[in-house]
């Protein structure tokens, strides 16, 4: 067994998509309109859904807002810099929520930022 992908309801597919492979560098793997059920799906990943988990965006039409909720966590994404990965993603109109330090009580360097819909997004530094 493994992990498939999470999915996210989305408010605005088109921003959320921007966000995922503009801001993040996710790459589109496919998407699908359902007319009789009213909704799209969206894949977005860094690598081919066969090779890893990847994200589900979810767009049911004419909702354009959704509540997070107390229960979900973040989504969490290895990288080599936390600190050049804030300053990337800020460079490309992402907001950063808690710049890279080390996480308390602890040594691994982390990072977060929100996507369009509020969902946060952990960085996690890889070991060096």
């Amino acid at each position: 067994m493994r992990i498939l992908h999470t999915m996210l309801r989305v408010g605005d597919l088109d921003k959320s998509l921007a966000f995922y492979t503009e801001v993040l560098g996710m790459r589109l793997l496919r998407r699908n309109d359902y007319p009789e059920g009213k909704f799209t799906l969206a894949f977005v990943g860094f690598e081919d859904e066969a090779d890893g988990a990847v994200i589900e965006l979810t767009h049911n039409w004419g909702v354009d807002r959704y509540e997070i909720g107390t229960g979900y966590g973040h989504i969490a994404l290895a990288v080599d810099d936390a600190h050049a990965a804030c300053d990337a993603i800020r460079q490309r109109g992402g907001k950063v929520t808690r710049e890279a330090g080390p996480m308390k009580g602890g040594t691994t360097v982390i990072a977060f930022v929100e996507d369009p819909d509020g969902y946060k997004i952990e960085l996690i530094q890889k070991k060096r």
